[in-house]
């Protein structure tokens, strides 16, 4: 427990110790009226001051209806009618119910709390020889730092010397180390465990992985879930309302029976009225809800799942249609050159040199596959790269297309027909058809499995859209088990796509995107919500996304699925059993046939088991 917490259960021991004193004194002595009400109130005050003190507050600050402000009125309105030993075990009560909320919220913050440890201190830079420990945010773009043993890595980079294995588990929730060597990319937050590294720095701290992780959790609470504002706009009218609901039955029934100058039967409904008010106390809902979907997002958190906001975690659970991007979505995105067709006059290495020649700039997954394949690589002039086109640049003094089949048709150069069912890049020079290049790239190795599980899940339908030639996107297709496929679609022909597909929805769910390129970002948006394979996707498809699967893996998209379905669950049995027991009991307490023991159930009892129940959203299965 914090400090605070420790007083507030040493408080509440010592008044129940009071209280404790005082029944059985009340008990054995005889003693006047107003000594009952003395002995009784230090109990009460020691337990319930800090109540007293924050509703006091409120009702300063114009903050007048809230819990406090419900459990102050009750207790000493107890007071006024004789009712001391209750007012302050029920003060005593609450004050236990309020400890154990703050401990389960603290637990569910720890979960945020361990993806904020990344954070790092100092970075320590190479320059000349000399090493100096510097704050991250100083360390430029170029610049060369060195990371021990035992440190974490402060910003994104690449490893110019050394070699270790990284802990990787605060991002992306896997226990096994990755290997890291000479060559290989570096993110911000991974542990060194073992090997001293010299990383050339990619990105500035303010763009680094880390320093967009710590901006998704801090902003986790600004978007809010439809349920979520529910219980707001609930507690804004339920609770003026169920205070003049009190003080009516409080006032009318003497009244109206012609009572009103007889002070016990005025007693008796004031007491029932105090009752009511205990009972009303909309804590349980105004603590578990929230509760529940920061320990949902606390939990996804730990298992490398980033989700912005709780609208968005509800909102997954809504989604029975999934479109999902292939390249380095569904597939491992890692091309490997199968055949090489040519044309006559050109031969295969002809048509891999122009190709490669051209596209050696290019950061595209199937240039860099074409260039690793060539033998040699030329200079290239003229570069003009058209976004899911292709390349044309000058080689040789010759003119060069290397591409889709689009761009070498939309340039007046015929194309024939070939027999390979595998992504193809054509080659034109010199406006002659050259040849075509066949990748295969494989399906990672978790997509049949994650997809199984997501029909199991609920989903209705899943989609594939990519730029890649019908065929092959097919060939992929039927081996996953998606039912729809649109192939040979451009950046902007995606989004249309998308929105032909949630045009056919008609049951009122949402629709999901999972992509990870930069020329995904458009669908992410677009998507009700977008889902980005967060630990190597481009940063554009982070930011446009509304969750984050940090560790690349689908089968992180089942769990972040489940997780939702699990806590959207826990917070509809929630508002369900809070509100069927509060409405229950209150029917009773006018009719008094609910005492304050039934009313202290009503109110920190419901909570307390409605925050069990919401502790159970940070229970996530692998």
């Amino acid at each position: 427990m914090t400090k605070k917490q420790k007083r507030s259960a040493l408080r509440i021991a010592l008044s129940v110790v009071l209280l404790a004193v005082c029944a059985v004194t009340a008990h054995f002595v005889q003693l006047p009226q107003w000594a009952v009400l003395l002995l009784f109130a230090v109990p009460y005050f020691v337990s319930g001051f800090p109540v007293l003190a924050e509703a006091a507050g409120n009702i300063v600050r114009g903050q007048i209806f809230d819990e406090k402000f419900l459990m102050a009125l009750a207790t000493v309105g107890a007071f006024v009618v004789g009712e001391y030993p209750e007012a302050s075990f029920v003060m005593i009560f609450f004050q236990i119910g309020e400890l154990f909320e703050s401990m389960a919220v603290g637990k569910s913050r720890r979960a945020i709390a361990d993806l904020m440890d990344i954070r790092p201190d100092r970075a320590r830079t190479v320059c000349d020889g000399q090493i100096n420990e510097v704050d991250p945010e100083e360390v430029q773009v170029g610049m060369y730092i060195q990371v021990l043993p035992g440190e974490r890595v402060p910003l994104d980079g690449i490893v110019c010397e050394g070699s270790a294995a990284l802990d990787t588990a605060a991002l992306t929730g896997e226990s096994l180390p990755r290997e890291v060597g000479v060559g290989d990319a570096v993110i911000s937050g991974c542990i060194n465990t073992n090997g001293v590294l010299l990383l050339q720095v990619t990105k500035p701290y303010e763009e680094s992985t880390v320093a967009r992780i710590l901006e998704l959790v801090e902003n986790a609470g600004i978007h809010k879930a439809k349920s979520e504002k529910f219980i707001t706009r609930f507690a804004k009218y339920y609770t003026p309302c169920v205070c003049a609901a009190a003080l009516l039955l409080a006032v009318l029934p003497p009244v109206v029976t012609g009572q009103a100058n007889v002070w016990s039967v005025w007693s008796d409904w004031i007491y029932r009225a105090m009752i009511f008010l205990v009972i009303s106390c909309p804590c349980a809902l105004v603590i578990s809800v929230p509760l529940s979907f920061f320990g949902g997002i606390g939990g996804a958190g730990a298992k490398g799942i980033l989700i912005k906001g709780s609208e968005h975690l509800e909102n997954i659970a809504r989604c029975k249609t999934f479109v999902f991007d292939k390249t380095g979505t569904l597939t491992q995105g890692n091309f490997t050159v199968s055949d090489v067709l040519y044309a006559d006059g050109f031969t295969e290495k002809d048509v891999l040199y122009y190709a490669a020649t051209a596209e050696q700039h290019s950061s595209h997954p199937l240039a860099k596959a074409v260039c690793a394949e060539s033998e040699r690589i030329g200079e290239s002039k003229n570069v003009h790269e058209k976004a899911g086109f292709g390349v044309s640049a000058t080689v040789d003094g010759k003119l060069v297309f290397v591409g889709s089949e689009a761009l070498l048709r939309e340039n007046g150069i015929a194309v024939p027909d070939n027999n390979t069912s595998e992504t193809a890049v054509f080659v034109a020079v010199e406006g002659r058809y050259a040849g075509c290049i066949a990748l295969r790239d494989r399906v990672k190795e978790d997509a049949k499995q994650a997809i199984a599980e997501l029909r199991s899940l609920g989903v209705k339908r899943i989609c594939m859209l990519t730029g890649d030639r019908e065929e092959a996107a097919l060939r992929d297709a039927k081996e996953l088990g998606i039912d729809e496929v649109y192939a040979q679609l451009l950046p902007q022909d995606k989004v249309e796509a998308a929105q032909k597909i949630r045009s056919a929805i008609t049951d009122g769910s949402l629709l999901a995107f999972v992509g990870d390129g930069i020329n995904d970002a458009p669908v992410l948006a677009a998507a009700d919500v977008g889902f980005a394979m967060g630990a190597f996707g481009s940063d554009a498809a982070v930011e446009a996304a509304d969750a984050v699967l940090m560790n690349d893996r689908l089968q992180s998209l089942v769990t972040a699925v489940a997780v939702s379905t699990k806590t959207t669950r826990i917070v509809k049995q929630n508002i369900v059993f809070a509100l069927a027991v509060k409405f229950a009991v209150l029917l009773l307490s006018p009719l008094g046939f609910a005492n304050m023991g039934i009313g202290i159930f009503a109110d920190v009892g419901v909570c307390v088991l409605a925050v069990c129940n919401a502790l159970r959203a940070m229970k996530i299965k692998s």
